[in-house]
């Protein structure tokens, strides 16, 4: 038995699943760094059940919120760094199948490519099995941060928060611009900055899509503006 073995049962044991097709499994955890089948439309089809059970789950928990709190709190369980978290969790940097330039930069500890494996694994686990069992698999995943959430957790994403901040002192809204972006159009990785002029400050988020790296940067600058007050 090898080393990548056991590293792959006791990913399963941690999620509660066992592959009937360990080569769904392996392609979840193949970054498109390395050789081979990558985890590029295993991450979009994990990315869209994602959303569905975690939109269904908070539908049934808060049957008074509105649909712009669910949509918020939504937000605050898909977002990059609480699925990195869960990564982490997963111990996934551990088992990690890179290209040597990824694997050389400290890769298995991005944020961007662990958030992206946890998606890709449950993309495997529907194709693997079905709706239900990846939706008990994602339960199990998410059910304490889903135990913790309540409404007033429901806050206003970064862009928002950010921009109520400057109107409110009546400061022009902050400009934001793509700066690059990488990989093929079904899944680039963007970068973008968000300036605002007044008060001389260029920060830059990254995001699997234009409006997440939009809300990461927001989430810097407003990070850097509250750090001075």
């Amino acid at each position: 038995m090898t080393k990548q073995y056991f590293a792959l049962e006791n990913l399963q044991a941690r999620l509660d699943y066992h592959f009937s097709n360990q080569l769904f499994l392996t392609q979840a955890l193949t970054h498109r760094s390395a050789k081979g089948q990558n985890n590029e439309r295993l991450e979009f089809l994990g990315d869209s059940v994602l959303g569905f059970v975690i939109a269904s789950a908070l539908y049934q928990r808060f049957p008074k919120a509105t649909e712009g709190q669910l949509t918020r709190l939504r937000a605050s369980l898909v977002k990059e760094k609480t699925l990195a978290e869960v990564g982490k969790e997963l111990e996934l940097g551990d088992i990690l199948i890179l290209g040597a330039g990824e694997l050389k930069s400290g890769g298995y500890r991005r944020a961007s490519i662990l958030s992206d494996t946890v998606e890709a694994i449950l993309g495997a686990i529907l194709l693997d099995s079905n709706l239900e069992t990846v939706q008990k698999v994602i339960q199990r995943l998410f059910d304490s941060r889903l135990n913790h959430l309540n409404l007033d957790t429901a806050e206003k994403d970064p862009k928002t928060r950010l921009q109520e901040w400057l109107q409110s002192r009546k400061l022009n809204l902050p400009e934001y611009l793509v700066e690059r972006s990488e990989g093929q159009d079904h899944n680039k990785t963007y970068w973008v900055s968000c300036c605002i002029s007044e008060r001389d400050l260029s920060v830059v988020g990254q995001g699997t899509s234009r409006r997440k790296a939009e809300q990461a940067a927001a989430e810097k600058a407003l990070e850097h503006i509250l750090s001075e007050q």
